[in-house]
């Protein structure tokens, strides 16, 4: 017999509900990382400029795809994504950066910092899926979302010396 919402995935609607709720919070951490980033490349400055821009455009590129995985997971599970900048603010756990213009290596460090609380959120939030929610898949696609921001932390961190 089909599902009153016409999902059938082994997951029941409350499961789904809750890994989307999760989901939400991390597109939304996404998203502020990812404008933090391209304002970052917009305004860095300094000998390091060209190196700093180039990489700084990369890692928003890469942030951009991930918004779209994130996004499409959660529609995937029968949810609802994000989809104003005002529900982004809302639900984030990263801190914007607004208004003034810092140098570039406080520029890394603060992406360092947010990368690094994107991984803390991760680990917390790909456990609940599992074991909370039951949702193995979205625990895989979160560990895999992990490693990347791993990686640009790593890369970040290394401009630092």
């Amino acid at each position: 017999m089909p599902k009153k919402d016409g999902i059938d995935i082994g997951l029941d609607a409350k499961q789904r509900g809750g890994v989307v709720a999760l989901l939400n919070a991390l597109l939304a951490d996404e998203y502020v990382l990812y404008t933090k980033t391209r304002n970052f490349h917009w305004n860095v400055t300094g000998p390091r400029f060209n190196d700093l821009h180039k990489f700084f455009e990369a890692q928003y590129g890469q942030i951009d795809e991930t918004i779209d995985e994130v996004a499409e997971r959660a529609r995937s599970l029968g949810g609802i994504a994000l989809g104003s900048l005002a529900e982004m603010v809302e639900h984030t756990r990263l801190k914007e950066h607004k208004g003034k213009l810092i140098d570039a290596d406080e520029m890394i460090a603060a992406l360092v910092d947010d990368h690094e609380a994107v991984i803390r959120s991760l680990r917390e939030d790909l456990q609940k899926a599992q074991e909370k929610f039951g949702d193995a898949g979205t625990g895989d696609f979160l560990t895999g979302l992990m490693e990347e921001h791993e990686k640009m932390a790593w890369m970040l961190r290394s401009y630092l010396g």
